[in-house]
C-alpha cells in the first residue's frame, strides 16, 4: 500500500496551524491525519526559524507537567493510605509518620496530605522532645501514683487536685489530656434495677433530719444504713454510720447476718469514737433492724434522737446511698472476695486508709472528712 501524498500548499497550511493560529503539533497532526513526526518535517522545511524548537520545548514542558501531575495524585493517594492511623491523632505521630516513610514520599507531600507545617517537622527532627514533652512526661508519673493512690478511682478532677497541693502547676485539662493518652479511667457508676418489697406498716420514727444533709458541726446529726458484699464463702452485710457534717465514716461493723446486732456494733463503735453529745440525730430508713426495740433502746440510753426516712424513699438517706454506690463502684463490685476475712480487710483499707483521710469530697469543698474537720477544729481553736 502506498503512503499519503500532500501537496506542498497542503504542508504550508498544516504549518500555519501551528505558526500562525498558535495550535499544538499533536493537535493538528490528529485533526488532520498526519503523524507528528511528518508534521515537524514540514515545520522545518517551511515553518519560520524557531518554530520547531519552541514546538518542541512546549512538548517537554507538557511531559514534564504531566509527570509531575501524576506524581502528586499518586502521593495523594498512597499517604493516606499508609497513614490512615495518624490522620486523626497528633502532630507528633504524624512527624514520627513522614520520619519513617520520608525516603517512600517526598517531605512537601506528606506535609500537604498530613497538614502539619514543614518548618515545624524540620524543627522536631533536631529535637524529637519538647520542654513540654519531657514536663508532660514528668506530670504523667506523678498522676500514675497518685491514681494507683486511689485504688485506681481517681479522675482528672480530683488528680489535678492533688497535684496543686504538691505544688504543680498544671490545669486539669492538662491531666486529662495526659490521662486519656495513657488509659488512665476514673471508675464510673453502675445501673441497678429497683425493687419493691411488700409488707405491713412498722412502727417508724418521724422524718427529723428532712433531707438537710448540710450540718454545720460535727456529731450533730448522723446516717446509718447497711449493705451485702459478696464473697465465695457466703454473704457478708456491712453497717455503717456517717457524719453529716464531714461525710465521715465514724462507725462501721461487719457480720455474716443482716440483723439488729449488726447496725448496734455499728453504732457503738460510732459512740465511742466520738462521744456526741445528748441530742444527736441518727438518721436510718425503715428496715426492720432499725425499728426494733434493741435499736430504739440503744439510742434511748445514749441520748440519741431516732429520725427516719419517708417509707421506701431512699432519697431521704442520700449521703449513706452514695457512700455505698462509691464502695461498690470503686472497690466491692470489681471482684468477688474468696473469703469473709479478705472482704473485712478490704472493707477496712477503704474506709480507714483511704475514704476517711484521703478521698476528696465535694461537698467538703474537695477536702478528705479527715482534713476538713481538722481545719474546723483549727478554725475554732
Amino acid at each position: 500500500m502506498s503512503s499519503k501524498r500532500y501537496t506542498d500548499e497542503f504542508k504550508i497550511e498544516a504549518v500555519r496551524q501551528v505558526t500562525d493560529r498558535g495550535f499544538k503539533v499533536a493537535e493538528v497532526a490528529e485533526r488532520l491525519g498526519v503523524t507528528t513526526h511528518s508534521l515537524y518535517a514540514w515545520l522545518r522545511k517551511f515553518g519560520k526559524p524557531g518554530v520547531v524548537q519552541r514546538a518542541e520545548a512546549d512538548q517537554s514542558a507538557e511531559v514534564r507537567r504531566l509527570k509531575i501531575e501524576l506524581r502528586r495524585v499518586t502521593e495523594e493517594r498512597d499517604i493516606p493510605k499508609k497513614g490512615r492511623r495518624v490522620l486523626c491523632q497528633g502532630v507528633k505521630a504524624k512527624y514520627l509518620f513522614m520520619q519513617v516513610h520520608r525516603e517512600e514520599f517526598r517531605v512537601c507531600a506528606m506535609c500537604r496530605v498530613l497538614r502539619v507545617n514543614r518548618a515545624g517537622y524540620y524543627a522536631w527532627l533536631k529535637s524529637p522532645d519538647s520542654e513540654r514533652a519531657k514536663e508532660d512526661e514528668r506530670l504523667l508519673g506523678l498522676i500514675k501514683h497518685h491514681w494507683l493512690a486511689s485504688g485506681s478511682v481517681y479522675g482528672h478532677r480530683k488528680i489535678a487536685k492533688d497535684l496543686r497541693d504538691l505544688g504543680e502547676r498544671c490545669s486539669r485539662h492538662r491531666v486529662h489530656r495526659l490521662m486519656r493518652t495513657e488509659g488512665l479511667r476514673a471508675q464510673v457508676g453502675y445501673g441497678r434495677k429497683p425493687r419493691f418489697h411488700g409488707g405491713t406498716p412498722c412502727k417508724a420514727a418521724a422524718n427529723l433530719l428532712d433531707r438537710q444533709f448540710d450540718v454545720t458541726e460535727p456529731d450533730t446529726a448522723w446516717a446509718s444504713d447497711f449493705t451485702f458484699i459478696r464473697t465465695h464463702e457466703g454473704w457478708m452485710y456491712l453497717a455503717v454510720v456517717i457524719d453529716l457534717f464531714s461525710r465521715q465514716v465514724v462507725g462501721w461493723a461487719m457480720r455474716d447476718r443482716a440483723d439488729t446486732e449488726l447496725v448496734v456494733q455499728a453504732l457503738l463503735s460510732a459512740v465511742w469514737r466520738r462521744k456526741p453529745s445528748a441530742g444527736c440525730l441518727v438518721h436510718s430508713d425503715q428496715g426492720s433492724v432499725y425499728t426494733s426495740d434493741d435499736w430504739r433502746s440503744f439510742l434511748a440510753s445514749h441520748g440519741l434522737v431516732c429520725s427516719m426516712s419517708r417509707r421506701g424513699n431512699c432519697h431521704d438517706n442520700a449521703p449513706v446511698e452514695s457512700f455505698f454506690g462509691l464502695l461498690k463502684r470503686e472497690r466491692i463490685r470489681r471482684r468477688i472476695y474468696p473469703t469473709k476475712d479478705a472482704a473485712r480487710a478490704e472493707v477496712f483499707d477503704y474506709i480507714e486508709m483511704f475514704y476517711n483521710p484521703q478521698r476528696r469530697h465535694g461537698s467538703t469543698g474537695d477536702l478528705s472528712p479527715v482534713e476538713f474537720e481538722r481545719r474546723y477544729a483549727q478554725r475554732g481553736s
